[in-house]
């Protein structure tokens, strides 16, 4: 009998690359959801799922559940959901969803739309 939590054991593991303020932001429990485009590297992560984020200047790793995945037409419309702190925002910060084009052309974003990636630490 196997004796994982959740049957860890048997879940799928996608592997993402984070920078250093988002992961530290996951591993101490205010960002709960990662915002990606939902292309079909991410189009495959299912609730239940497992994502192994590594820090791109440390090398550190964490592991996350995927509790639940939603797709949006546009980040504009996945920030007006989530309140800035859960989505990786500091206190201080203003939460601009025009901060999604250092990662994703326009185009792309109309062709895949936004995910919200509901996620709770291992």
């Amino acid at each position: 009998m196997n004796n994982c939590p959740k049957n860890i054991a048997n879940r799928k593991i996608h592997e993402m690359n984070l920078n250093p303020e988002p992961f530290e932001s996951i591993r101490s429990g205010f960002k709960t959801i990662e915002m990606r485009l939902n292309d079909e590297k991410r189009a495959v992560i299912g609730k239940g799922d497992l994502i192994r984020f590594t820090n791109n200047k440390t090398g550190q790793v964490l592991m996350v559940n995927v509790l639940d995945r939603i797709v949006y037409p546009s980040f504009i419309e996945l920030y007006k959901c989530y309140d800035k702190i859960s989505i990786g925002y500091n206190e201080s910060e203003e939460a601009d969803p025009s901060d999604m084009l250092m990662y994703y052309s326009e185009e792309n974003i109309r062709k895949y739309g936004a995910l919200a990636l509901v996620i709770e630490l291992l």
